[in-house]
C-alpha cells in the first residue's frame, strides 16, 4: 500500500432496490472475468473507455477539477486484472475467498513488492459500508490468493486488491471487483457524521476536515477509560492505518500516517495523523485500524468532504453521538 493516495477516475451507479430476501440469482452480480487476451486483460479497452473523467460527488456535480482520481472502481488497470475466482459466498458462514492478479498475457502474477510488511492487502466492504474487513490473504506458488471470510450480512460487496507488482518501474495499483453475499438482505443507512467512535472500550476522536482536491491533516486521538493511550503498537509498520470509501460508488482512498513506528520521531499515541485528499465532494466512511495490547481494532467515522462546516472534535466522548465501530481482523 502506498503513502500517497492511489486513485482512478470513474463515475458509478449503485443498484437501488433489492427484495426482502436477497438471492444471488436475482441480484446484480459481480463483474464477469474476461478471458486471457481480452481487452480487460490487456488494459487497453478499460483505459480507453474511462479516460480521465471528473469525479462526481453525491449531489450529482461534476466534482472538483483539482481533486485526485478515484480508485478501486476498475477491475483492470495498467495491464493487470483482478480475477475474483469466488464471486459469491453465503452470509454468516465461513467461506474461502480465492482470487488472482493476471498480467496482460492472462498469466497469474507471482512476484510482488512488499508494501508495509505485506505483498498484497485486501479490503472488503459492503455497498452500504456497514461491514468492513482488512485482510491479508496467502499466495500459493501459482499466484492464487486465498483467505477465509465470514461476512455477517447479505448484499452487494466490493473487494479491493491493493498491491505493487515486482519491477523497478512498477507502480502501486488498487483493483476492485464485486462480490455477492447471499441471504436475507436489508441495506443499512449510512451512519450520521460524528467526531467520536467507540470500539471495545476505546474512544477515538477525530480532528480535521476531509476536503476535495486539497490535502488536509486528519488526526485521530485514542483513549481508553478516559486516559490517552500512549503505547500503541506497530501495525503494518505504523501506529495507524486509514482507509476511506466514498458512499455510493465506494471510490477508494488509502493513506498512511506521517511517520513510521520506530523512526525515532513518531510517538506511539495517543495521536495518529494522516494527510488525505478527497477525490470529490461526497460523504465518506473512514476506517482507522490501530493496535493495542496485541489486538487490532477498527474505529469507523462518517464525514462529509465539501463546503459543509464540521464541528470541532471534542476532547472526550460526545453524548449521544458515539457509534460502535465494526472490526474484524
Amino acid at each position: 500500500m502506498r503513502t500517497a493516495a492511489k486513485m482512478t477516475a470513474f463515475t458509478a451507479a449503485l443498484a437501488a432496490t433489492f427484495g426482502a430476501a436477497w438471492g444471488v440469482g436475482d441480484a446484480v452480480g459481480p463483474e464477469p472475468s474476461a478471458p486471457p487476451g481480452s481487452a480487460a486483460h490487456t488494459g487497453s479497452g478499460d483505459h480507453a473507455e474511462s479516460g480521465a473523467r471528473p469525479s462526481g460527488g453525491e449531489d450529482g456535480g461534476a466534482g472538483d477539477a483539482t481533486a485526485p482520481e478515484a480508485g478501486g472502481l476498475r477491475t483492470s488497470e495498467g495491464g493487470y486484472t483482478l480475477d475474483l475466482k469466488t464471486p459469491r459466498v453465503a452470509a454468516d458462514r465461513e467461506s474461502e475467498l480465492r482470487f488472482a492478479i493476471r498480467d496482460r498475457t492472462g498469466e497469474q502474477v507471482t512476484a510482488f513488492q512488499r508494501e508495509h510488511d505485506k505483498e498484497l492487502h485486501l479490503i472488503l466492504a459492503s455497498r452500504d459500508l456497514a461491514t468492513y474487513r482488512h485482510l491479508h490473504p496467502t499466495r500459493a506458488a501459482d499466484g492464487t490468493w486465498s483467505t477465509p471470510v465470514d461476512l455477517p450480512a447479505a448484499g452487494p460487496y466490493r473487494v479491493f486488491a491493493d498491491f505493487t507488482p515486482a519491477g523497478k518501474k512498477a507502480t502501486g495499483l488498487t483493483l476492485g471487483a464485486d462480490l455477492a453475499v447471499s441471504g436475507p438482505y436489508k441495506p443499512a443507512e449510512l451512519p450520521k457524521p460524528a467526531r467520536t467512535a467507540t470500539v471495545d472500550g476505546y474512544t477515538v476522536s477525530l480532528n480535521g476536515t476531509l476536503r476535495p482536491g486539497t490535502p488536509e491533516r486528519l488526526t485521530f486521538t485514542v483513549r481508553k477509560d478516559g486516559r490517552p493511550v500512549t503505547d500503541l503498537q506497530p501495525y503494518l509498520g505504523a501506529y495507524g492505518h486509514l482507509v476511506a470509501l466514498r458512499a455510493g460508488d465506494l471510490a477508494y482512498l488509502h493513506v498512511h500516517p506521517g511517520g513510521e513506528a520506530g523512526d525515532g520521531a513518531t510517538e506511539p499515541g495517543p495521536d495518529v495523523s494522516f494527510s488525505a485528499t478527497a477525490p470529490g465532494s461526497a460523504s465518506y466512511r473512514l476506517f482507522l485500524d490501530f493496535k493495542h495490547e496485541g489486538t487490532v481494532r477498527t474505529a469507523a467515522f462518517t464525514v462529509h468532504a465539501g463546503a459543509a462546516t464540521q464541528t470541532p472534535a471534542p476532547t472526550g466522548p460526545a453524548d449521544g453521538h458515539e457509534e460502535e465501530a465494526p472490526h474484524g481482523h
